[in-house]
């Protein structure tokens, strides 16, 4: 490839990171909106179900999105990831009901879990003829991530409040269109000359455990009572489904997700350290949007405006720790300073009460950004790098994979606590009342809602500062992802 084919493709692959996780985030901001236009009736009852369908989709594929990528070449199954998302998103926009809607946004989420992970191969392949910018690369693909995580809900309230939102799903397609012409005129990736099987029970048995995972994860304590039998059911199938998927991976002859691979020190930790901050993540985002709408009585689009501040810490902090590393700086000094500035950062926020000033929370959440940009930028290269060339698919997907349940679990856990503290702090209260309440009534539930809030950011802290330890453990040294025809294969236009 050509420089300019090179920086076409990784143009292509920043969109369409930056399209999946805005359509993700877009969505959960104007849920209510939707649900009213489809079905003014049950519509609302519904709206777990159009948060968890792309979620499922996504997860679920996740784990043979790797093996694929390994299998028959990251150009293949990166535009085919691609083709699928904009066909859930054109189908999305023209639903007539929730249902049509629902089943949308799952295909969607199938195309989405391979934009969000495939590409990320994609960017680790496109390395200079030296080998250089690979690493900056999937770095700034974290980034760009990671901010559009940040910034979704101020522009899917926006849409929401100003426009249809039907433009929620069709804005997807003139860039995802010109990325996909994009991919396909100027992406040639090495690809290995032998083919490998793939394993589709192990993939099957692990959709079902993610799947099972996150079911339980989003209804318990809501929709269902943690004791219930649905959500002892799921938790169930969670274990069995685990155990049954570990068991084949110690049994296939190409595992979808080798074992073999968690032997690499800088693996094992990596995926730890992505998994945990998922879950502190997950707990940042929902609770300061919560904090600001439900405390300081701020509109969803100006409460999102109060995230910017952690988009520009990403953005900065990643772009600069990028360009370090490639002058020699090592990875191990940015994840480590990253989980720490995230801990304090969340430490911060466990500080906060209803008359804070907002600068206050404008300045944690700068820091914070600051963290996850080391992190997000830094972790994912040096997984990469410490990655068999042959497993490199998989062992990208497997970031991701991790920080998603990462993210399912932190909802859960950070949920739970807060309820119980809540209730604990106000006897007889629920969270769910507190905007319909007045007076003193309010300014007691308020108080404990705070008090409650605060609990969450400091067990979010010290999850982090465990991230920490890990990353004091990190090797200091990686091995480069090979990129010569030699090491990885012929180079085809796959």
């Amino acid at each position: 490839m050509t420089r300019t084919q090179t920086l076409i493709a990784m143009a292509v692959c920043i969109a369409t990171i930056l399209l999946a996780v805005l359509d993700m985030n877009i969505v959960s901001a104007a849920t209510v909106p939707i649900a009213r236009d489809l079905d003014p009736a049950h519509g609302v009852d519904k709206i777990p179900w159009l948060i968890s369908a792309f979620a499922l989709a996504s997860a679920a594929a996740l784990p043979l999105y790797g093996k694929l990528c390994d299998t028959l070449g990251a150009k293949k199954v990166f535009v085919g990831a691609v083709a699928t998302f904009l066909l859930g998103s054109a189908l999305c926009g023209a639903a007539q009901s929730m249902a049509e809607l629902i089943a949308a946004r799952a295909l969607q989420g199938l195309g989405g879990g391979g934009l969000m992970s495939v590409t990320m191969v994609v960017l680790a392949q496109l390395q200079g003829p030296n080998g250089k910018g690979g690493n900056k690369a999937s770095g700034v693909g974290g980034i760009v991530g990671g901010t559009g995580m940040a910034i979704g809900p101020w522009i899917g309230g926006t849409l929401a409040d100003h426009a249809d939102w039907r433009w929620i799903f069709y804005i997807n397609l003139p860039l995802g269109i010109a990325a996909l012409i994009g991919a396909v005129l100027v992406l040639r990736l090495p690809a290995s000359p032998v083919r490998h099987r793939i394993d589709y029970l192990g993939a099957t048995l692990a959709a079902a455990f993610t799947s099972s995972l996150l079911l339980a994860t989003s209804w318990g304590g809501k929709q269902y009572a943690w004791g219930s039998p649905e959500i002892i059911g799921l938790l169930a199938a969670c274990v069995l489904t685990l155990a049954l998927f570990l068991r084949r991976q110690t049994t296939a002859a190409e595992p979808v997700l080798p074992l073999s691979m968690f032997k690499v020190p800088q693996l094992r930790y990596g995926f730890a350290i992505q998994g945990l901050l998922g879950a502190a993540m997950m707990g940042a985002l929902v609770y300061v949007m919560i904090y600001l709408q439900a405390v300081r009585g701020l509109a969803p689009a100006a409460s999102g405006l109060h995230l910017v501040p952690l988009a520009l810490g990403m953005t900065a902090v990643g772009l600069a720790a990028g360009r370090l590393t490639d002058r020699g700086w090592r990875m191990k000094t940015f994840v480590l300073t990253g989980t720490v500035a995230s801990a304090l950062a969340l430490a911060a926020l466990a500080t906060l009460d209803a008359g804070t000033s907002l600068w206050q929370l404008r300045g944690a959440l700068l820091l914070m950004g600051c963290g996850f940009g080391l992190l997000i930028g830094q972790l994912i290269p040096y997984v990469q790098n410490a990655a068999p060339a042959h497993q490199l698919g998989i062992a990208t997907t497997s970031i991701r994979f991790f920080q998603t349940l990462g993210n399912a679990l932190g909802a859960a856990v950070f949920g739970t606590l807060l309820s119980r503290v809540y209730e604990a702090k106000v006897p007889g209260g629920s969270t769910s009342t507190i905007a319909h309440l007045t007076g003193a009534a309010r300014d007691t539930a308020v108080h404990g809602f705070v008090s409650a809030m605060d609990v969450v950011f400091l067990v979010a802290a010290g999850v982090m500062a465990v991230a920490a330890v890990l990353a004091a453990r990190l090797p200091a040294e990686t091995r480069p992802v090979p990129t010569t025809p030699v090491e990885t294969g012929h180079l085809v236009d796959a």
